[in-house]
């Protein structure tokens, strides 16, 4: 490609002050192929992605996001003016916004893995002519950054200002320290462990179970179209509660039913569409009809879910999540972070009982005695683990300093 080609490629349009605007995604492929941390190899691979902002000559002004397990490479901007719906870190990422695109080149990709146009389990075999199915590889958190390395390589990208994610975009962001130490300048992790506690381990695994135990699974082969819907969807209703807290809940919902509108719906949704009509294989008796406003939310959760979603790589993420496991890998927490070079900023939410204040604050803890630059912050929230993708001043402030 000419160097024109490259700046359109590497630039994102922008529509108006504040936003990025309009945004496309792109696809990076290699045929080379990719062996995983399980030893079994791929003839080669996808990873979708988009990115905002430019970048400079010296190619040093990068900042790489990585995305949370429902997430994708869509972090922000819009798709269309037929698709407003912004990226899900559009009021972090933007010009003049805390990771402020007037100055940094952003970039975010969906891990291998993935459905959202990456390699994964729904993605054809070159091989066979078919799906992958559960025959793709088991991923970790580390095949999902060395993909991510062969992608950033192709983009003649020499470093990353900072890598930035949360949850499981923090546990790829430390991976990122570790792996590649002196590709990368400051690390910042939001909402992230190092390792998941039972209790996490134990919510995924009910997930998985929904799905695996739906009849529609059919052992991992499914059309694409098809597949095990109410599984899945009854994996995102649990999994969603984690991502908010008892207090959130009840401000938003309490006891109210369905006679008025769910908040955090549409004004324009219907409650009777949210019944999950058509997945459901039986009619259950009235008196368990949705009748709670909270209810109603879940199921909409649920349907949404389905239809951006695939179950198999649900499967696949959650499992590299569980096997995340940074302590066991190195001997300690300190052995993993020796190699370490960036500045580290760690950032803990008060709510948050998926991945609680201590084990972010473990990591930070652990990079001290490693000897490394780290900082931890406690912001002190009512809205659970999906804290770090909500208004919130005081994370601007804290990421804006940070990235001074």
């Amino acid at each position: 490609m000419n160097d024109a080609d490259d700046d359109d490629l590497l630039t994102a349009t922008r529509s108006e002050p504040g936003e990025v605007g309009l945004v496309e995604p792109h696809d990076f492929a290699t045929a080379e192929p990719f062996i995983f941390d399980n030893g079994q190899a791929i003839p080669g691979f996808t990873l979708r992605y988009e990115t905002y902002g430019r970048l400079n000559a010296a190619r040093d002004n990068a900042i790489l996001i990585c995305h949370a397990l429902s997430g994708d490479h869509h972090c922000a901007g819009i798709h269309s003016l037929n698709d407003r719906k912004p990226g899900w870190w559009n009021n972090l990422i933007g010009p003049g916004k805390a990771v402020d695109t007037n100055q940094f080149f952003v970039l975010c990709a969906n891990v291998i893995g993935g459905c959202q146009g990456s390699s994964g389990p729904s993605s054809v075999d070159p091989r066979t002519g078919k799906p992958y199915g559960i025959t793709f590889p088991a991923v970790t958190i580390r095949d999902m950054v060395r993909t991510q390395k062969l992608w950033l390589d192709s983009l003649g990208i020499k470093s990353l200002y900072a890598v930035i994610g949360g949850s499981m975009g923090g546990m790829q962001v430390l991976q990122w320290g570790i792996e590649y130490p002196a590709f990368v300048k400051r690390m910042l992790a939001m909402a992230t462990t190092a390792r998941e506690g039972a209790q996490a381990i134990a919510f995924n695994e009910v997930g998985r179970q929904a799905i695996i135990q739906d009849p529609e699974w059919n052992h991992g082969y499914y059309p694409k179209s098809g597949g095990p819907r109410v599984g899945l969807a009854i994996a995102r209703m649990m999994a969603h509660i984690t991502y908010l807290s008892d207090a959130s809940m009840d401000r938003k919902f309490g006891r109210k039913t369905i006679q008025a509108k769910p908040k955090g719906l549409d004004a324009a949704t219907d409650v009777s569409e949210l019944s999950m009509e058509g997945i459901d294989p039986v009619t259950p008796p009235i008196a368990f009809n949705v009748q709670f406003e909270v209810e109603s939310y879940l199921r909409y959760q649920g349907q949404s879910f389905i239809n951006r979603f695939d179950a198999n790589s649900y499967l696949y993420i959650t499992r590299a999540l569980d096997q995340f496991d940074l302590a066991s890998a190195h001997g300690s927490l300190e052995q993993a972070f020796a190699p370490v070079v960036g500045t580290t900023l760690v950032v803990g939410f008060t709510s948050d009982w998926l991945f609680p204040p201590e084990q972010n604050r473990a990591i930070a803890l652990a990079l001290l005695r490693a000897g490394k630059q780290v900082s931890y912050a406690e912001l002190s929230t009512d809205l659970g683990h999906d804290s770090f993708l909500l208004e919130s001043p005081q994370l601007y402030d804290l990421v804006r300093g940070f990235l001074r």
